[in-house]
């Protein structure tokens, strides 16, 4: 079996940049028709992608995108991210702006799409974070709002079955065009990519490969599923600051690495998931 979605069509919310962009060129590849919706076009066009122009936060106007489509197999909720906020430096309107965007939007498209994906016995892929199943500082709304996204995703699975499969796709940390704006250039890329067990952030294309995965015949029997595409985690930070283990580090050695693998957590976990989506503001 392959991947192949020949003469399938494919909505990709936040499409046209970051994770959003890779998806929709890996369904392209994979010979589906794909839409990349989003409040404004792509800088440079995706070859093999359609561009919509679509603000998810507007319910009466996703309703009316999505009668529009003469057919629906596949939704990929992808739209989403936050800014770095600490809960206490932002009033409860700023943090519901996060939460509707990451989990109402989702909600909202899901629902607006489901008589197309009901008769095309089709899919819905959720675009996750490793946020919503670990404390977020400086992101908790999204963080929140992210695990009720997967928590969504399989209520859905149990009542949408068996016409319709929905996955979540649970992702770290990211390299696209905008990395260098939360790490600080290829130094900062470097440090933090070392952080990861794999060594390296995910490319788009890991998880345009995932979601298409997710879609495909080859996954036929894969609902209400959550999959990580974050390299292995993050190593815990108490594993470099503990001394049981390791060959006779001083006190103070150990203290630097603490502090070094405090810092390094504390920079992963306000980007973890949220580096090329900067849509809400």
């Amino acid at each position: 079996m392959d991947n192949s979605l020949h003469g399938r069509t494919v909505v990709v919310t936040g499409g046209t940049r970051g994770v959003g962009a890779g998806i929709a060129r890996a369904f392209a590849e994979a010979g589906a028709r794909v839409l990349a919706c989003a409040r404004r076009p792509p800088e440079h066009p995706l070859h093999g992608v359609e561009f919509a122009s679509l603000d998810v936060r507007d319910p009466p106007a996703v309703r009316a995108f999505f009668e529009a489509l003469p057919r629906l197999d596949v939704l990929v909720n992808n739209a989403g991210g936050t800014p770095y906020r600490l809960l206490a430096d932002g009033d409860s309107e700023r943090h519901v702006r996060v939460i509707e965007l990451n989990l109402i939007a989702p909600l909202t498209a899901s629902l607006a799409a489901y008589p197309h994906l009901r008769r095309s016995r089709g899919s819905v892929v959720m675009v996750g974070s490793v946020s919503g199943g670990r404390p977020s500082p400086g992101s908790a709304a999204y963080g929140a709002a992210k695990a009720g996204l997967e928590n969504l995703a399989r209520s859905m699975a149990v009542e949408w079955a068996p016409e319709v499969r929905v996955n979540t796709l649970l992702v770290g940390m990211v390299r696209t065009e905008l990395s260098h704006l939360h790490y600080g250039g290829e130094d900062g890329i470097e440090a933090v990519s070392r952080t990861v067990p794999l060594g390296r952030l995910a490319a788009p294309t890991d998880v345009g490969a995932a979601a298409v995965f997710l879609a495909s015949a080859q996954a036929a029997y894969i609902s209400g599923a959550s999959l990580h595409v974050h390299g292995g985690g993050e190593r815990p930070a108490f594993l470099d600051a503990a001394t049981a283990n390791q060959a006779g580090p001083t006190a103070e050695s150990a203290g630097r690495a603490a502090e070094t693998a405090g810092r390094t957590a504390a920079t992963a976990a306000r980007t973890a998931g949220t580096e090329e989506k900067k849509e809400e503001e």
